[in-house]
């Protein structure tokens, strides 16, 4: 690419392939220059099903958005969802070994090291390795260790992991296309980077990011991440359970929950709806909502109980973020505060600038936090070409430890 200050966001998604590129100014805002779009086809669940159809798409998407923006595209910072997608907590301990007890860079790498080693399934890859918090003899949220005083240091880690061939499938048909893959994101790490501020992050924030296949979730408490994971329901289920119910197609289906449906069974209106091209054919607006209530009800329920045995759910003081292209259904933030007993509220993609105030929609918040999660990356470590940028991340996804 051109500028080395122009990133490429792209989400292959259920419902969407979306491939959003955005400049980063010098004072850090971002500018979002264009954005291409195709609806998905061979993806099931956020994972790729028939490689050849979805490069289809793919081809699609980055035509459209190298015209947009004016800019030719080699390389994109990829996500990466599916319910193979796991995390877990870990906390690696040290004894400092100097005699003046100064803790130092290298004890600091040991201790991050023996955090990051857990085992996992052979078929198992990491994705991240987030750092959430440092001790020092007991002293807890040390921002950095580095020379301070102490016999024994801590460091706590939220690892996210999954199945490797299913990853590298993804980064395979990215490349066939042919573009570089610099990173891969799991798709809530990236969409928290636009929908959560720090402030929210510290107070304790849960975002869902509901889209058509899957639910993606990631918890933030004390400014750190606990939990994050992905349940394989989401908004295309809701209709397939429309189209069953009422023995209509799934396209009518789709058109009848956006139009006239309601998750939420407050409030109900005792009326009929016509069943647009159904030849007169009626649904009481009560058994439209039961349907929807039903299923959504399911979806939030899987991703709800986990993380209220893990006694996150009372410490979220910032409350529910709702993201993603299903987080516009109606009546939704009624079921999700009735299901977790939080507040919540809808978000999108803030703090961009462009051609749109389309980015505000919540479908796009996880490709433009890609951009935002891009900059991050390189105000953390000097630029690399794509393929060194990526060789760390390969090498940690593709051995059977790392």
């Amino acid at each position: 690419m051109a500028s080395s200050n122009i990133y490429v966001g792209l989400e292959i998604g259920t419902s969407k392939v979306c491939m959003v590129v955005g400049e980063v100014r010098d004072d850090g805002a971002i500018k979002i220059l264009g954005v291409g779009q195709h609806p998905s086809a061979g993806v099931r669940k956020g994972e790729i099903v028939d490689p050849d159809t979805v490069q289809t798409c793919l081809h699609d998407a980055l035509m459209r958005a190298e015209e947009r923006s004016d800019v030719e595209i080699n390389t994109v910072f990829l996500a990466v969802t599916g319910s193979h997608i796991q995390s877990l907590n870990n906390r690696g301990t040290i004894r400092v070994s100097d005699e003046e007890m100064e803790i130092t860079a290298e004890d600091l790498d040991e201790v991050k090291k023996i955090a990051r080693d857990v085992p996992l399934p052979k078929e198992n890859g990491y994705i991240h390795s987030i750092i959430q918090h440092y001790f020092v003899d007991g002293q807890e949220k040390v921002l950095n260790p580095v020379n301070m005083l102490g016999q024994k240091l801590e460091a706590d880690y939220h690892i996210i992991h999954g199945v490797k061939t299913r990853i590298q499938n993804a980064i395979r048909c990215v490349r066939e296309v042919p573009l570089e893959v610099e990173d891969i994101v799991f798709s809530p790490v990236a969409a928290a980077q636009v929908v959560l501020n720090r402030e929210a992050k510290n107070e304790g924030a849960l975002l869902l990011d509901i889209g058509g296949g899957t639910t993606d979730y990631i918890c933030f408490v004390d400014g750190a991440v606990v939990a994050s994971g992905c349940a394989p329901i989401g908004g295309d289920h809701i209709t397939n359970d429309i189209a069953l119910v009422l023995k209509i197609p799934l396209a009518r289906a789709e058109k009848l929950k956006v139009k006239h449906g309601s998750a939420s069974l407050k409030n109900v209106k005792n009326e009929e709806i016509v069943i647009e091209g159904e030849s007169g054919k009626k649904v009481e607006q009560e058994l439209l909502n039961q349907i929807m209530n039903a299923r959504l009800t399911e979806l939030l329920t899987v991703v709800a109980e986990p993380l209220r045995k893990q006694g996150c759910l009372e410490k979220l003081g910032s409350g529910i973020f709702l993201t993603g292209g299903s987080s516009l259904m109606t009546g939704i933030d009624d079921v999700t505060e009735e299901i977790f007993g939080v507040p919540v509220q809808k978000a999108g993609a803030a703090s961009m600038s462009g051609p749109a105030a389309l980015f505000e929609n919540p479908q796009y918040a996880t490709p433009v936090g890609l951009i935002r999660y891009a900059q991050l990356l390189d105000e953390q470590r000097p630029r690399k070409g794509p393929l060194g940028k990526l060789g760390k991340k390969i090498e940690q996804i593709f051995s059977s430890k790392s």
